[in-house]
């Protein structure tokens, strides 16, 4: 699997609301479903005087002037860095075979659609109801995760299914019940689910920042093969 089937793998698994192409420029309306549905993406080559208009169609969906960069955007990543635009959450795209681990009786299942506690724990994390759309707009296999520990629902995750490729979204343990391996029990949930529908690859977003998630994503045999990043005024 290539890097730009992988974004392909993304943009089906946590799509925007709505795409158009506009000039040179793919403007998404994420309707409050985070960056990864609300940046604008080059179509093909853009200048200077082409940002006005991407920022224009940004303006009149009510969104920030946010831009999404993948490595081959170097020419614009150098635009919108001399126009003052600050770069964003740096993501790593995982991806590897579909692993087969035994899930820990009482800790981590497969539901859709999710519960309202497995939304109140998402909504500790910041992912809200625009989030959860996004998930609800997913046409494929899709599934949520529920993680168990101590006897309560701790955490929650997203997964989604694009042809042979299984993709995680929006994990989220709360603070208090991480680094016991509630996160690697619903991985291995996911994995299982992943299997039954046939999935030949497991997939992964992650920020640069968040170690903990890169050091397990890596343990499960998972390889970086993708990076990019968003640039947006400060």
């Amino acid at each position: 699997m290539n890097t730009n089937d992988l974004f392909d793998v993304v943009e089906a698994t946590w799509p925007a609301a709505k795409e158009t192409q506009v000039g040179p420029w793919l403007i998404r309306d994420g309707q409050g479903g985070g960056k990864r549905v609300s940046a604008a993406r080059p179509a093909g080559p853009v200048t200077q005087n082409d940002v006005a208009l991407a920022v224009a169609e940004m303006e009149k969906l009510g969104q920030q002037a946010l831009f999404s960069l993948r490595p081959e955007d170097g020419q614009l990543d150098s635009i919108l860095a001399q126009m003052g635009y600050e770069v964003l959450d740096p993501s790593i795209l995982f991806t590897g075979p579909v692993f087969e681990e035994v899930v820990p009786p009482v800790t981590a299942f497969d539901i859709w659609p999710p519960l309202q506690i497995m939304k109140d724990v998402w909504s500790e994390g910041g992912i809200g109801p625009g989030r959860i759309a996004v998930m609800e707009r997913v046409t494929g296999p899709k599934t949520s995760i529920l993680g168990r520990i101590s006897d309560r629902a701790a955490g929650c995750a997203f997964v989604a299914m694009h042809g042979t490729t299984a993709m995680v979204h929006a994990v989220e343990v709360l603070p208090d019940y991480r680094r016991h391996g509630l996160a690697r029990n619903m991985m291995y949930a996911a994995a299982r689910w992943a299997k039954e529908q046939g999935a030949e690859h497991f997939s992964l977003v992650t920020t640069g920042s968040n170690v903990a998630a890169q050091s397990l994503y890596s343990s499960l045999g998972l390889s970086v093969v993708g990076r990019y990043h968003y640039r947006m005024k400060p």
